[in-house]
């Protein structure tokens, strides 16, 4: 008798144990917007080795659109690689010291090959105009504004990182 409970007692601590590793062992890469300063997921976007997307926001000042184009690098860190906008002034880039080029194309001004890496980004959603969006896809087709998933003003920081189960199932997945 004693033999049976001590095989039902391994059982049991392998089957924890499984599914404890099912759970909380990290494996879904995912472009992840943390809490300001805190480990707490926000929301994610389930995104891979390559892939790129876009930060849009209005200028406060110009209210022109701000289109700001990112890719994931294979060490999960993420390099902006162009950066779009209508107007030079207050808190737009007016030369590239990280040796991007200045290309003024169909009435817009586009710093392009900028390579600049960053390991994550902290942003700041919109506050007085909160018109902040996420675009991805091959083709930059998807998009969603970020005002549908945190209020207006909220800090955040933006990683590439890799995901549990748990913490997918407590954060909010990011969808068009």
């Amino acid at each position: 008798m004693a033999k049976y409970f001590k095989k039902q007692y391994i059982i049991g601590y392998l089957l924890l144990l499984v599914l404890s590793l099912i759970l909380f062992v990290p494996f879904r890469t995912a472009l992840v917007f943390y809490k300001q300063n805190t480990s707490q997921v926000e929301a994610y976007l389930p995104i891979e080795e390559g892939d790129s997307f876009q930060i849009i926001f209005t200028h406060s000042i110009h209210l022109t659109d701000v289109v700001e184009l990112y890719e994931v690098l294979p060490d999960d860190s993420i390099r902006q690689n162009e950066i779009i906008y209508e107007h030079y002034g207050i808190g737009m880039p007016a030369n590239d010291s990280d040796g991007g080029t200045f290309v003024y194309e169909d009435g817009k001004i586009h710093i392009k090959d900028m390579n600049r890496v960053f390991p994550s980004i902290q942003m700041r959603n919109g506050k007085v105009v909160p018109r902040h969006r996420l675009v991805w896809g091959e083709e930059a087709e998807r998009m969603v504004w970020l005002k549908d998933y945190f209020e207006p003003g909220a800090r955040f920081t933006l990683k590439v990182d890799k995901l549990s189960l748990w913490q997918l199932l407590k954060g909010v997945k990011i969808h068009e």
